[in-house]
Order: structure tokens, then sequence, then C-alpha cells
């Protein structure tokens, strides 16, 4: 396998940080019609380059991102926070306790129950009082200067969707029910442009427990 250039990684994610905050800023300014079907289009759009923004925090969090640890913690607390006022830290914990004991009592991505059950557990171990803080302070502060609706329907909307297209098909689908492998997790067929507007590759999930330090754009390649 040809050899990663150690600086792609930061160029990845400036690129998805970048095409967020320039998407967002113009769906704040716009004076849209709700009659108008491209409305509706770029609510998923943008709920698609949330939940890059999450992915490459999560990159952050198997160290991809950048050679140079302080940068790549940064990036990683700069995505997650922009993501929904998460902090980094928390998150990095959870998420590397879900790789030692995956599909256990001590993984805080897994629950033995139905779709729902699962989603509002996996969405309490994550989000705190004081995050919540932090987006109903900003939301409010931010409406002073930018219609509400355009803040509910850009901002909002796509942030809460994104929970469920990271939880649907980074978690949920690849670890539901039995498996027969140590990583407990199933995978997409192979098909790359599925894999990629699903959720970044990670329905490629079995291959990412064989190879956690893979970044998401290079994770296409390890799916025979």
């Amino acid at each position: 396998m040809k050899k990663i250039n150690p600086y792609t990684g930061i160029l990845v994610a400036l690129t998805v940080i970048t095409c967020w905050f320039i998407s967002l800023y113009f769906l704040l300014i716009w004076d849209f019609k709700w009659s108008n079907p491209l409305v509706y289009l770029m609510v998923f759009v943008q709920m698609h380059l949330y939940t890059g923004l999450f992915i490459t925090a999560h990159d952050a969090m198997h160290g991809t991102i950048a050679p140079n640890t302080k940068a790549n913690n940064f990036i990683g607390y700069l995505s997650v926070f922009l993501y929904a006022g998460f902090f980094y830290n928390r998150l990095y914990a959870k998420h590397h306790q879900h790789h030692r004991y995956v599909h256990t009592e001590k993984d805080p991505d897994f629950a033995p129950h139905g779709f729902w059950k699962w989603y509002f557990r996996f969405m309490l171990n994550y989000v705190t009082i004081i995050q919540l803080a932090i987006m109903a302070i900003a939301f409010n502060v931010l409406k002073i200067w930018i219609n509400e609706k355009n803040l509910l329907l850009f901002w909002v909307l796509p942030s809460l969707l994104s929970t469920f297209q990271l939880f649907y098909f980074g978690t949920y689908l690849p670890h539901k029910g039995e498996h027969d492998n140590e990583y407990h997790s199933n995978t997409l067929q192979k098909n790359h442009f599925v894999a990629f507007i699903t959720c970044y590759f990670f329905g490629y999930h079995f291959e990412h427990h064989q190879k956690p330090g893979m970044p998401w754009w290079q994770l296409y390649k390890t799916k025979r």
C-alpha cells in the first residue's frame, strides 16, 4: 500500500470543517421559501457535513489526523465542539472504552435493546447538562442576528438528524445481534458510494475495528 503523506489528514479534516462552515454560513443568511425543494435537500447536505465533523473528531481520537499530538487533538476538540458543544476528552475516553470492551456491559455504545432504547441510552452516555447549556446559550445569542427559522432548519435540525445517521449506520447496524468475530461487528456490502453517503465508510465497521488507525478517507481500501 502506498505510503500516506502524514499531513494529508490535516488537509482532509480542514476541508470537512471548511465545507461545513461555508455551507452553514450561506444557509443561515438565506432568505428561503418553504416551497423551494432545494431547502429540504440542503437540510440533508448539512446533516452529512455535520456527520463529517463528528467523523473528523473520531479520526482525531485514533490519532490519524496529524503526526503532532497537539495539532491532532486541537482539530478533534474543534470538530466535536462545533458539532454540538461536546467535549473531546469525554468522547475520547468513551470511544476507546467502546473499542476495548465492545459488545459488553462496559461498552458505552452497546445496549441489548431495540433501536429506540439503544439510541436513547447511546445519547445519554454522551450528552451532558453543560453541553446542552452551551447549545442553548449559543442558540439564543445567534438568533440576535440570524432568523430563527434558519437556525432551527439548518443549524439545529441537521445536527439532530446527524445523531441518527451516526447511530444507525455507525453503531446500531454494525453491532446489533450476535456475531462470530472478536469485534462483534457486521459490515456493509462493498459499495463505496453507499458507504460514503451513509456514514463516511464507517458502515465498513468490522474493518474499522480491525484497523482503528485507518482514517475514514482510507477505510474503503480495507474492504476486500
